[in-house]
Formats: C-alpha cells, structure tokens, sequence
C-alpha cells in the first residue's frame, strides 16, 4: 500500500539546520572542522574535529604493552556502564605514526546551541588500524540503497550493473565477498539520476507550462462562474445566491481554486499529473471536488476512528530538506488481530481507508502550499516482516487505496523509500513498474535490511531519525530531557578492524552530557576523563565494554568535570563491516 502510480499520488499506508561549514587543512595535517559563534555578547569557542591515524591493539594486548605500572588506582563497581568510574594513571600521549597515503575522511562537526561561555570543546577523532585482524566476512549479502528506476532501465537495455557511487569508501575483500559483491551488483539497481522536485514559482515556469497553468485558470473560472463545481447539490430557491457562495468557497485542502497566492500551487500539481495538458487536469479537479463530496472529508477530519493503528503508520520529524515524514510499517500486521480488524471484510476495509485518507488529510494541512514552501510528503515504507503478496485481504485493501490516491491527491510525495525489502518484493515491483511512468519510478529508492539505516541518513538527519531504524529520535514520552530532535547529531564512519576516538576538551568546570550510538553495536565502546594535571588520575566513566545489537540502542551519560581535561569516547570496530557512529553533547554549567 506505498506505492506510486501514473499519476505520481502518495502511496498508501501514508528544514533541519544547515550543515557545520568545514575548513581542511593541508594534507600533511590533521583535517579541521571549525566552527564559530557569530554572536559578539555569547562566546562559543571552536569546536574542531581532525582525524589522525596511529597503530592501535586490543584490550588485553595494551595492557601487556604498557610502560612499567605506576600505583594502583581505585576501581569502583564495573557494573554501572553509565556512571561507574575508575581512577587510572594519565594517559602517556600516542606515540606519533606515518599516516596512510589516502587522506583520512572529514567529518562533520556538530552544529551545537548557544550554551554559556563556559569551555571550549575539541573534539578529536583517532582512527586506528587493530592489530588483530578482523573477523572473517559473513555470508549475508550487502547491497547500497538503490533507485528502483535504475532496475527497470537495466532490465529493459540488459546493460551491465556498474560499481557502486562513487565517494564511498572500499577496503581489500577476499575473493568470496567479491563475487558476493558482483552477483549483488546484478540483482540490485544501481543509484541513477534520482527525481527533483521541480520549482512552484511561476517565474521558473516554462512558457508552455505558464501557458498551461492560464488555460487551466480560465476553465476553472468558468466553473466557478456556472456552478460547475457544485451542480448536484445546488440550492432550488435561490440559485443566485448559492451561485454567488459558491464562487467563494471552492476549494480543496482549504486552499481556494483561483485568487489566492497558494492557489497557483495547487492546480500545477494537478498539471503536473496529466503532463501539463489543461483540460485532462481540468477533469481531474471537477472529479476530485466530487469524489471529496461523496466521500465526506470535510466530515472525516473531525470523525473519531481510533488509534488502533498509530504503529501502522504515523508522522515523525523532517527530511534535510525539510519535508515531513510518514513511516509505513508494513510488520505491524503481522499481528493477526490487527490484521483481521483492518481487512477482513469490506466494511473494515473501508473504515481502515478512511482512517488513512483522515491522516493524509490531516497532514497535507500542515504543509506549505506557498510558491517557495514544502508542498510534499517523503514516505518511508518499512517492509520487514511484512505480509506477503498472496494475503487476498490486504492486496484488496491496497488496490482500493491506490486507486483513490492516483486519482485525487497527484503529486505529494517527495521521496518514496523502502527499507528492510524482502527479495519477493523486487520480483513484484519487476511485475508492476511497466505500469509506473519513469517519473514515479524516479522517486523510489529501495534498500535491503543491512543498508536501511544507511540509507535513512542520506535523506534524514539522524536526530530525526527514530531510534527503532537506527537514529537518535525517541517518542516524546519516552526522550531524554537533555536532548531534542532539533539538536543535531554528528554521523562518521568506523571502519572494519579499526577504533575511533572521540575526545571533548573542556577548558572551564562544567557537567558535560553526551549521547552515542553505533548502529547494530557489535563494537566495545568506553569512555574516560584524562585532566591536564600530570600528577592527577585519568577517571574510568565506563570500562570498554563489548555492546551488542540486543544493548540499549543509544547510550546516554554526563560527567561533572571538576578539572580541566577531556573526555575520551573510545569504539572500538574488530568486525569486518564498517559501523555508522551517532553522537551529540552538551556543555552545562555548574555551581561548586
């Protein structure tokens, strides 16, 4: 039920801040972020990310070759992974390598809120070659988030599946993960030009477009004039007066047809869908003001159908480009309950497309129908554990939907993307995309379960992201009070058999709070505050522990720090796949 058709409608079952500038230094130096507060009266100092490279060994053999061992330090209860600590000798400095020949990868520092002048925060990323080799590959095959377009071009020309797009990152592979990797490339499409949504101003029209958009002004004047619009419902007594009141209040998503700055907005969406011929757009409108009539949406938008099926589909957060989401959680369904209370006869079927259709209404009106707003939706459809194509009741419901959405509601979706796909759904959409234009196919993108997250963070910032496909982003309720989905998060990259260190310099007293997260974990992860004074002790935050895909997703901890140091945030990555890490903090004050 999220799927596009001819018409490019929402499938059914449903401006983030700017990116940290960056400045790099030459390559025989570390790389540096910097960023700075503009503000004169609220000093932010700068927060600079470099990555270094440096030999790097596991636990056990670090320990065995430590310099000689200075006085035991205390070691409190290594239960606690939050707040446990430890005292150990300072840290002895890394002791400097010949970096690699490629030049490490820059990442992005976060963009963080104006917090009072209290410190200046650095954060290093230490990138390090284990010793140990890494775990031998596994069996399951991984492919790149793809555009389903590509597929249909490679099945249709037969032309040879190229390597994956260009500026990722590739490691040495044993000859098996290779021909893993070339049967993939096979099945799955490669990323081609994806859709861009086009402008909504008049002035970056065409003239056959202007064109187009005046003539459909003219016929939908003309219906407003006769009464077109309304004749089945047209008042006996008083025509003219019905007449006159009706040339008000035609409108649809209560946004007028004609003399309002919006009105433009709507009726390209509508060109749009019938290739900018005037009179079969003209069409689509009058039988969409039916159809909403018949169907009693102005009704439908205050009726109480229930929350049954919130986890089925729901709003959540923005894309980069600032369009709302709607998730699509086909596994729900699985739940046989559910499943029998949504599609077991027609009558459910229907109140299930009316919940639906309330949703999509109730969304469409938050959106921006101004020339330069956000006039779209970017779907996420989650296809794990999803019900397959021979349950006769859901294929029913979704051929319903579709049509009702093909036919009055053209041109919102922004982004259509499937995450968790199942291969029996590549062997569908093979089935139906000779049906689909190469616009609406241009708008899809397919990702199998070992690159849904990934693929997520092309399109969605991570804090936006809900912690359950890898993100950040928590339900209201349940969300830690010192984080919020508008504070953004920083994404790098841990490779295979490699540890990354995250260092946080603080200059000033203050509680430092900090979240992180590894997608999927099966990495070790510590954390440790070293002070500058030589004659103190580093502090154990939390021993270097082995996290697993079972742990807690994201792990949330602060530390009062009562001398000037830094914080070390160590993962350390002996897997043979690289690791997406997510962190973010905060600097607070605080009073002796």
């Amino acid at each position: 039920m999220a799927d596009e058709t001819p018409a490019q409608n929402p499938p059914m079952a449903a401006a983030p801040p700017p990116p940290t500038s960056a400045t790099v230094t030459d390559s025989d130096s570390p790389a540096v972020l910097e960023k700075q507060d503009p503000s004169p009266t609220s000093h932010v100092p700068a927060v600079s990310v470099s990555v270094t490279e440096s030999v790097s060994t596991t636990i056990a053999e670090k320990e065995e070759q430590a310099p000689p061992p200075e006085p035991a330090a205390l070691e409190t209860d290594s239960s606690d992974k939050g707040s446990g600590k430890e005292e150990l000798p300072p840290t002895p400095p890394p002791q400097a390598v010949e970096s690699e020949s490629e030049p490490p990868a820059v990442t992005e520092a976060p963009k963080e809120e104006n917090p009072p002048a209290l410190a200046a925060e650095t954060v290093v990323i230490s990138e390090s070659e284990s010793q140990q080799p890494p775990a031998p590959p596994q069996q399951e095959v991984v492919t790149e988030s793809e555009s389903l377009a590509a597929m249909m071009e490679k099945e249709e020309t037969g032309a040879q599946a190229e390597p994956s797009a260009a500026g990722t990152t590739t490691t040495t592979t044993s000859a098996q993960e290779e021909v893993a990797a070339a049967v993939e490339e096979k099945k799955v499409p490669q990323n081609l030009g994806s859709f861009k949504e086009e402008s909504n101003k008049e002035a970056d029209l065409s003239d056959s477009e202007r064109k187009a958009l005046e003539e459909l002004k003219q016929l939908v004047r003309e219906a407003i004039d006769s009464n077109l619009f309304n004749s089945e419902s047209k008042s006996e007594e008083n025509p003219e007066k019905e007449k006159k009141q009706e040339s008000k209040e035609v409108s649809i998503w209560g946004i007028p047809l004609l003399k309002d700055e919006r009105s433009d907005v709507i009726l390209l969406k509508f060109l749009r869908a019938r290739d900018f011929k005037a009179k079969d757009a003209f069409v689509m409108i009058k039988n969409t003001i039916r159809w909403r009539k018949e169907f009693g949406i102005d009704e439908l938008l205050d009726e109480d159908l229930g929350d049954d099926m919130e986890k089925v589909v729901f709003m959540h957060g923005q894309d980069k480009e600032g369009h709302p989401i709607c998730y699509n959680v086909y596994g729900e369904f699985q739940n046989k309950e559910l499943y029998q209370k949504a599609f077991s006869d027609e009558e459910k079927r229907m109140k299930f497309l009316r919940w639906r259709i309330q949703l999509l209404e109730k969304s469409i009106r938050k959106l921006d129908f101004s020339p330069g707003g956000v006039s779209t939706i970017f779907q996420v459809s989650d296809l794990k554990n999803s019900p397959g194509p021979g349950k006769k009741e859901l294929r029913l419901a979704t051929k319903q939907a579709l049509q009702v959405l093909q036919d009055n509601y053209p041109e919102f979706v922004a982004k259509q993307v499937f995450i968790n796909v199942p291969w029996w759904y590549l062997a569908f959409y093979t089935m139906i995309s000779p049906f689909m234009t190469q616009r609406t196919k241009s708008k899809f993108v397919i990702a199998l379960p070992s690159k849904s997250a990934e693929t997520l963070f092309k399109y969605i910032p991570s804090e936006q992201v809900p912690i359950q496909y890898g993100g950040l982003s928590v339900d209201y309720c349940d969300c830690n009070p010192e984080f919020s989905d508008a504070d953004p998060a920083t994404e790098m990259t841990v490779k295979p058999g490699t540890k990354q260190t995250v260092e946080i310099t603080i200059f000033e007293k203050c509680i430092l709070v900090w979240e992180i997260r590894v997608v999927g974990w099966e990495v070790s992860y510590g954390a440790e505050f070293v002070p500058d004074a030589k004659d103190s002790y580093a502090v154990i935050i939390q021993k270097p522990t082995k996290m697993t895909a079972k742990d807690e997703p994201v792990v949330s901890q602060s530390f009062k720090v009562g001398e000037l140091g830094k914080v070390l945030l160590t993962v350390d990555n002996p897997t043979s796949k690289k690791k997406k890490l997510l962190y973010r903090f905060k600097v607070k004050p605080f009073c002796d």
